[in-house]
């Protein structure tokens, strides 16, 4: 899991954005053409903007990512620790570019607003864990359930997005349970993929393993490292999945924690891009 010490050593290292952070986002799209693609699967323009709605806990922000023409299934993009960031809307403009209308959510708008990292070697040299520690101990189940819920009805009003599909939720780092609690919560969500999820076998009622239903569809990409920590959350993914009838993707990845997200230290374009694949397939199959 992406924790203190790990961006501690990270640091320590002197990591900076020449080294994993303007740098390898720009080595993503230029290895990979649809990281920096700008039109959409239908040949039409992609678009975005700002947008923000109300939740029981206050007003939202959020940037909303769609072709520009037609409608789409909605999706709820949920960050990772660093939040919205070149990165993350780099990731919502090539799902955006495939064919879906893309909210990339601020899970932290409790406290603040929009960007608070330009990338994530930003957030690993200047004390980012601290900084959002107060910020993500409000985000338990009932909060991202709340959230969830208030994110799928906001898509639903939207022009661009298809009323007749059902919503997909994707999550990184601490957005993998997100992910869950969401489908969970909001009917309209058929989807919930976690990519190097933390957190999702847990003590409590609220533990997302058994959140699991039949009526939805899961992704679950486990790190090599996460599942070194913890590999009995895979078994008890699986046997969760199994017991209520879901159908459920669940494998460890030979990469490790952060491995997704192109500004990360740990990004590996080829797993990368297989979890990508997975995506696109799940989403296909279940909206």
């Amino acid at each position: 899991m992406c924790d203190q010490e790990q961006l501690a050593r990270w640091a320590k290292k002197s990591l900076n954005r020449r080294t994993f952070g303007a740098g390898a986002i720009a080595g993503a799209a230029a290895a990979c053409a649809p990281m920096g693609m700008e039109s959409g699967a239908a040949g039409s323009s992609v678009v975005g903007r700002k947008v923000s709605f109300r939740t029981a806990a206050g007003t939202m922000d959020a940037e909303f990512f769609h072709p520009e023409t037609g409608t789409h299934p909605g999706v709820i993009f949920w960050p990772d620790i660093a939040g919205i960031r070149e990165a993350k809307r780099q990731m919502a403009r090539r799902l955006a570019a495939s064919g879906y209308a893309v909210l990339l959510v601020n899970p932290y708008y409790r406290d603040v607003s929009g960007e608070q990292f330009v990338d994530f070697a930003t957030f690993a040299a200047n004390k980012g864990f601290e900084t959002v520690k107060p910020w993500r101990g409000k985000l338990d189940a009932e909060a991202i359930q709340m959230d969830g819920r208030a994110a799928a009805g906001w898509l639903r009003s939207q022009n661009a997005v298809d009323k007749a599909a059902r919503i997909g939720t994707q999550g990184y780092c601490m957005g993998g349970p997100f992910t869950i609690w969401t489908a969970a919560a909001a009917p309209d969500v058929g989807a919930a993929c976690s990519f190097h999820g933390g957190g999702l076998v847990r003590e409590g009622e609220n533990s997302p393993h058994r959140m699991l239903d039949a009526d939805d569809h899961y992704l679950i990409a486990i790190a090599r490292n996460d599942d070194a920590e913890q590999p009995q959350a895979k078994t008890a993914l699986r046997n969760a999945a199994s017991a209520v009838g879901a159908a459920a993707e669940i494998e460890v990845y030979p990469a490790d924690h952060g491995w997704c997200v192109p500004d990360s230290p740990a990004y590996d374009r080829e797993a990368a891009e297989r979890a990508w694949s997975r995506l696109l397939a799940t989403y296909a199959e279940a909206l």
